[in-house]
């Protein structure tokens, strides 16, 4: 086989398998602040990656009448293509309603995973899905929303979320990539 032929199929292989090599599409490295609405609930999070495929996360949510959602756990995320990710979580939460003592008295685990998709340019798709188990009850938990990133560090975002301990909720959520 000449070196021409060896080049042009080592080129011919390389541009094939190369369409199936993407790094993440999207930033695991972020702060969110957020509001929901019907209950109302003020909450925030935090991830950052610690491989490329891997990141913690730690999340809080509250109706400020006594009573949190405080969660904390690894995720995963690794592209899908060119335009997509695919990510998923898993939470340890500590849930204290309002009537309970002054240490949150349930802990439940989370399991979600869901797609981030670039729509456009500057407008992001995001989705999940997943279980929050307490005990022998399961709670659904379900995400869907778009984000527009006006900048490399400023994501203003909007969604309906149901996380398995308030409700069906409305956010509206600022994050920050760092």
């Amino acid at each position: 086989m000449s070196v021409r032929s060896r080049s042009l199929l080592i080129f011919g292989l390389a541009s094939f398998f190369s369409t199936n090599l993407y790094a993440n599409n999207f930033s695991y490295n972020s702060i969110d602040f957020r509001v929901g609405g019907s209950p109302t609930t003020v909450g925030g999070e935090f991830t950052t990656q610690f491989t490329e495929n891997a990141h913690f996360a730690g999340k809080v949510d509250s109706e400020f009448e006594g009573d949190w959602d405080i969660a904390a756990g690894v995720g995963f995320n690794g592209p899908m293509g060119q335009f997509m990710d695919i990510h998923g979580q898993m939470f340890l939460h500590n849930v204290k309603t309002s009537s309970g003592d002054l240490v949150g008295e349930n802990f439940m685990i989370e399991f979600n995973m869901g797609p981030r998709i670039w729509l456009y340019d500057n407008i992001e798709l995001h989705g999940k899905v997943g279980q929050l188990v307490e005990d022998d009850d399961t709670h659904a938990v379900f995400e869907i929303g778009g984000r527009f990133h006006s900048t490399q560090q400023l994501v203003l975002g909007a969604s309906i979320r149901s996380n398995g301990i308030y409700g069906t909720q409305f956010l509206m959520t600022t994050r920050f990539q760092y």
